[in-house]
């Protein structure tokens, strides 16, 4: 479960940077925008939203447990 979780967070820095990068090179010096960002922004969503049904699904399951903070700290 840790690695599928740490796999998901590094999906989505992995495409926040490939998003900024079409963002930084599209529409530069003549050329015509692509849809580059576009489509790294919505891998990124579908990402997050995979990784939060995941979550859910463990925890409906009682693969994890909900920790909370201690009480009287």
């Amino acid at each position: 479960m840790k690695y599928l979780v740490a796999l998901a967070f590094i999906g989505i820095l992995a495409s926040l940077v490939v998003a900024l990068f079409f963002m930084l090179r599209d529409g530069r010096e003549g050329r015509a925008k692509s849809g580059g960002m576009v489509r790294a922004l919505t891998v990124r969503i579908g990402l997050s939203v995979l990784l939060f049904l995941c979550l859910l699904l463990a925890w409906k399951l009682g693969y994890i447990q909900p920790g909370g903070l201690p009480l009287g700290k």
